[in-house]
């Protein structure tokens, strides 16, 4: 496929070329994170690294995507680009927070609220657009149905699948936001996932119902519009993280902000629920699940207990980080965790379609 070959290649040459580009603008002007008073010690030599890198990972990945449709003469699928729209959308929120952090001064940006109904918008408008835009055999980027590997017989009405939606994208986007905390922790682990959802949508597109009229009933194969497309934006994600982690990695020269974690995990809530495996997501993403969880359980501990901790800090890469784990040890650890959540993720999705 070389669509997605070249997507991938131009999204790593862009963030990797365009990157320290923007490292020396965000210099220039002093836009540089504010690091939290009551994290880890060891983060306080990373105050004033240019932040919002994410600006440029979005417009690589976006910019590769458009180069390889225009050198191939390719059509533009719907459901690519409501997956884009769902990232700009979150990027420009993620965009909004990191720029008050940098005007104010402080780590701490939108208010919780604001960010989160604002994350509830974009992804009811996302889900919303998706349920309606249908092509020739009536088949619409968001399904009625809940999917696991593919729709299961579960159908629910258009609110139930808005919420549904709106839940994913807060949950995924806001998981990605919580991993962003140790150098190309993020971006790493985001790189996996995207590249599952590559060989996803290629698998989906050979076994595709909607070939053609004569293959439209042929058993175990999947109802999904556009796979082909959605792998070769999804290359394009993960070039383009490739490229950002060169500068990302310990000592990162940059942070890729709101702007980027938010973009991102509307990225794979997208990919999730476009490629009809949302359920999947959760072994897929199985890094970003276990942080967030140690998050609420350390949350709901903390509020119930009366001020006591599981942890020693939440999210879990600060807690191993007070045991004296070093930057480095941890990245690497929790990377081969997601290596593991994404071979499992990808094993249950293959075993399904050989023991359907």
């Amino acid at each position: 496929m070389k669509e997605i070959l070249l997507s991938g290649s131009v999204a790593t040459l862009l963030s990797l070329f365009l990157t320290p580009l923007f490292i020396r603008f965000l210099k220039t002007r002093g836009y540089g994170q504010n690091i939290r008073d009551d994290g880890p010690t060891t983060h306080h030599v990373k105050s004033g690294t240019p932040t919002m890198g994410g600006v440029v990972l979005v417009f690589a990945a976006v910019g590769g995507y458009f180069c390889s449709h225009l050198l191939n003469g390719l059509r533009v699928s719907t459901s690519s680009l409501l997956v884009i729209a769902l990232v700009l959308g979150l990027g420009i929120i993620g965009l909004l927070d990191d720029w008050l952090k940098i005007v104010k001064r402080r780590s701490l940006g939108l208010r919780a609220r604001q960010k989160l109904l604002g994350q509830a918008l974009v992804a009811a408008g996302f889900a919303y657009a998706g349920l309606h835009f249908k092509d020739s055999f009536h088949l619409a980027p968001i399904s009625f149905h809940l999917s696991t590997v593919r729709d299961t017989s579960l159908v629910f009405g258009t609110v139930v699948v808005v919420l549904w939606v709106v839940l994913l994208v807060l949950g995924t986007s806001n998981g990605v936001n919580l991993t962003d905390g140790l150098d190309g922790l993020a971006s790493g682990t985001s790189i996996m996932t995207l590249l599952a959802f590559v060989l996803i949508g290629v698998w989906e597109f050979r076994q595709s119902c909607g070939v053609s009229e004569s293959t439209f009933h042929v058993a175990k194969c999947y109802m999904v519009r556009d796979p082909l497309d959605l792998a070769v934006l999804a290359a394009a994600f993960a070039g383009s993280c490739a490229g950002f982690l060169w500068w990302n990695t310990s000592p990162a020269r940059i942070f890729m902000g709101d702007v980027g974690s938010l973009s991102l995990g509307g990225a794979l809530a997208g990919f999730a629920i476009t490629l009809r495996t949302e359920m999947l997501l959760i072994a897929l993403g199985g890094l970003f699940v276990i942080i967030t969880m140690s998050v609420i359980i350390q949350t709901t501990y903390f509020k119930l207990s009366g001020g006591k901790r599981v942890f020693r800090m939440a999210p879990l890469q600060h807690h191993f980080e007070l045991l004296g784990w070093g930057e480095v040890t941890i990245v690497i650890r929790f990377w081969i965790i997601a290596g593991f959540s994404v071979a499992a993720g990808l094993g249950l999705f293959y075993a399904q379609w050989v023991t359907a």
